[in-house]
């Protein structure tokens, strides 16, 4: 992975993580790095900088991490769709993770932040991206982390195919 090559969108309302970010990703070898402070300020960003990557928090006023998520990947004028995003937050609660799933997060990193966590992220996403589905509610990269290499079926779940008759007693 050439990391001197990325070019990274930080979006954060938290300018001492920023800083933190920032600092984290230029050790590594990451210099191109952009800054925005709330999710409109960072779609902004997006129109007038090329980037490949979105490092993104949650928890942000007056428009969040999910909400910026969602525009990215749903809003007629985004500047770019499939961009990866990871988001970043200390909100690790089940309802949160799937609601920014949801939205078309690609991969979380939850604070307190490490090097190695923001590492790891990055790599998923450069080295093994996940192909991008669109249905009517939902537009992201594929929320299936694993594929089966022994399944030789033509349904992915359980609820995919035919159902069998309920049985009467």
């Amino acid at each position: 992975m050439r990391l001197d090559q990325l070019k990274i969108l930080l979006v954060d309302d938290n300018q001492h993580m920023r800083v933190l970010l920032i600092e984290l990703l230029r050790a590594v070898g990451i210099n191109k790095v952009h800054e925005a402070a709330d999710g409109a300020e960072g779609l902004q960003m997006m129109r007038s900088h090329p980037v490949d990557i979105v490092l993104t928090d949650l928890a942000m006023e007056p428009l969040d991490g999910i909400d910026f998520v969602r525009l990215i990947r749903n809003s007629s004028d985004s500047p770019n769709q499939m961009i990866p995003v990871i988001m970043i937050t200390g909100h690790l609660t089940m309802r949160r993770i799937q609601e920014a799933r949801d939205a078309g997060v690609n991969e979380f990193v939850a604070k307190p932040i490490t090097a190695r966590n923001v590492l790891e992220r990055l790599q998923i996403i450069v080295d093994h991206p996940r192909p991008f589905v669109r249905t009517d509610d939902f537009f992201g990269p594929d929320r299936r982390r694993r594929n089966d290499p022994n399944y030789t079926g033509p349904w992915r779940r359980s609820g995919d195919g035919p159902q069998p008759l309920a049985r009467k007693s």
